[in-house]
């Protein structure tokens, strides 16, 4: 696989957050976080300023005794949730149904098309055909998609064997191999900013995992190992958060 770039300042404060699950940390506590992965404190200051700008991550000024501390934004508390909740349902068993999505409205702008492609995405279904989405329905998570009004749901049982299905929704192969070689690369990689980096494209990667019943993947899918890696990962980030917290 290719070279994986360190990340940028703003990345390295919002992935301490990310990954690690501090409640909340004070600016000089991911300043010193930041330094371990070779952040100039000036420099992690302006990251976490244009971090607040963007919404990226919010003050905690107005809760008692929160004053200058840091809690992730909306959009990235949701992503965190996903990245949780995706950990959970990898587990749940399956009785054969899917989960069927169907586009029932027309005339639709390219801007609300685009935004329940990316909705639908999020709850891992893909999709068939133009307007119909589908994935085995093994998911614990609620169907939040269910409540647009473009869209008519069911839960089916499909005539085609389930596993040609899979192969032809989701391009199998190419996502396990490049999971296989992001666990060698950070197997490779000691350094801490590099370290951070290849974790944060295995998180990236996982988001994309279509958490699919085992009946349904090839041998040697590399998910469950993925996750455990970065789950001692979060270990390290979560002692790194500690000592940030308490400095000796």
């Amino acid at each position: 696989m290719p070279d994986v770039a360190p990340l940028s300042a703003r990345s390295v404060m919002l992935s301490l957050l990310l990954g690690s699950h501090p409640d909340r940390m004070s600016a000089a506590e991911l300043v010193r976080a930041g330094e371990h992965f070779g952040i100039p404190a000036a420099t992690a200051r302006v990251a976490l300023t244009r971090a607040v700008a963007a919404g990226d991550l919010r003050r905690a000024d107005g809760e008692p005794g929160q004053s200058g501390r840091y809690v992730l934004g909306e959009r990235l508390a949701a992503r965190q949730r996903r990245q949780d909740e995706a950990v959970l349902d990898a587990e749940t068993g399956w009785d054969g149904s899917w989960e069927l999505a169907v586009v029932v409205v027309a005339g639709r702008t390219g801007a609300e098309r685009a935004a329940l492609r990316e909705r639908l995405a999020s709850y891992r279904l893909a999709e068939l055909r133009e307007g119909v989405w589908t994935r085995p329905a093994n998911l614990r998570r609620p169907r939040g998609y269910a409540g647009e009004a473009v869209l008519s749901t069911f839960t089916a049982t499909p005539d085609d064997d389930p596993a040609d299905l899979a192969t032809r929704l989701w391009d199998l192969g190419a996502w396990a191999e490049a999971g296989r070689a992001l666990l060698g690369r950070f197997e490779q990689t000691t350094a801490p900013a590099p370290r951070l980096a290849v974790a944060a494209h295995i998180v990236r990667h996982l988001a994309t995992d279509p958490l699919l019943p085992a009946a349904l993947l090839p041998a040697d899918w590399p998910a469950a190992a993925m996750r455990s890696t970065y789950a001692g990962y979060q270990d390290e980030l979560r002692e790194l958060a500690l000592s940030a917290v308490s400095p000796a």
